[in-house]
């Protein structure tokens, strides 16, 4: 199920969910990617996090037609706002958010943040190996940790490809009953390690060209060719 807009996450089912993203980058490495492929085609919901993607499907006429871009934030915001809410007016036990992936030193400073800004949330966190591949017992120790903590609501954050094939592939073991996001930048974007664009530049959908602009070395191959790159399957597509 590919949502909307963003009036849309209010209608997300409660209980296990897995929701993705999808922008220009993970669209052109699907195409060559056949696990990621078949992780965003399976997920519960995808969420269109690029204007590429809006303009891209209303062009080709897909069946799917998105109203608007849905970044991984904005399912952040709302994923976290509405447990703090029910942290807040009811009394019920405290909710747990886990957070898997990234660094210990960005996890340390989630945790920081997240008890100034959801102050009613408990957060729990898990750095994995820093690896192109986990082994089986990093695997094991992975789920097992996220079983243990049983939360509430779970991200993952290992940047894409790897975060959403690593949440498919190990989908039917995680015993857990919350949703599920892949949302990689976003650890990055709550703990303040980097900067995201400013609302001018997000409103008008240029988030892409000023992270290029920041980070010009690391971003030029992935905004340059692979934007051209999505143009290009975009044509083939319309054909």
């Amino acid at each position: 199920m590919i949502l909307g807009s963003k009036a849309e996450l209010a209608a997300l089912p409660e209980g296990k969910l897995l929701i993705n993203t999808i922008n220009a980058h993970s669209y052109n490495t699907a195409r060559k990617d056949e696990l990621f492929a078949e992780a965003l085609t399976n997920g519960d919901v995808l969420i269109p996090d690029g204007v590429s993607i809006v303009k891209a499907c209303r062009w080709i006429k897909a069946k799917s037609l998105p109203k608007e871009r849905i970044a991984g934030w904005d399912l952040f915001e709302f994923e976290m706002n509405k447990l703090e809410e029910c942290g807040r007016t009811l009394r019920s036990p405290q909710r747990t958010v886990m957070f898997m992936g990234s660094s210990q030193k960005v996890l340390d400073l989630i945790v920081k943040r997240a008890a100034e800004v959801y102050p009613h949330l408990k957060i729990v966190t898990y750095s994995p190996p820093y690896k192109p591949e986990f082994s089986e017992e990093d695997n094991k120790a992975i789920v097992e940790a996220i079983n243990a903590a049983d939360p509430d609501l779970l991200w993952i954050g290992m940047t894409a490809p790897k975060q959403e094939k690593w949440t498919y592939s190990h989908w039917n073991e995680l015993n857990i009953h919350c949703h599920v996001g892949t949302i990689g930048a976003v650890f990055d974007f709550f703990a303040g390690t980097v900067e995201r664009a400013p609302i001018w530049w997000q409103r008008h959908g240029l988030e892409w060209l000023y992270r290029l602009l920041k980070e010009p070395k690391r971003m030029w191959r992935r905004y340059i060719i692979g934007n051209s790159l999505f143009l290009w399957n975009m044509v083939k597509e319309k054909v």
